[in-house]
């Protein structure tokens, strides 16, 4: 699993049946302390996360494993909309 921000939509009006009525969301991954690490992943989203959110994601074939992704062609899957991050004791994010 990792953390990420979702940072847009990708909308598409051809695509393989079997992504038929997913929402992809484009996810940029984060460190613990939400700083960005310049890497980004298209994720069907499973949960309804929306723009900003802090999010938690499985890639590879991992992401095959929820209700909405099993037996699609899905690289990667928004799983989890994250409330808050403790490390060792600290809180290091906290949802507004």
């Amino acid at each position: 699993m990792n953390l990420g921000k979702v940072v847009g939509t990708v909308v598409s009006t051809r695509k393989n049946e079997k992504l038929t009525g997913t929402k992809l969301q484009v996810v940029k991954q984060i460190g613990l302390g939400g700083e960005e690490t310049g890497s980004f992943v298209v994720a069907i989203d499973a949960v309804g996360a929306g723009p900003g959110e802090v999010v938690l994601y499985a890639s590879g074939s991992s992401a095959r494993q929820t209700d909405i992704t099993e037996n699609r062609p899905a690289d990667a899957v928004i799983m989890a909309i994250v409330d808050s991050v403790e490390v060792e004791g600290i809180i290091v994010y906290q949802k507004s």
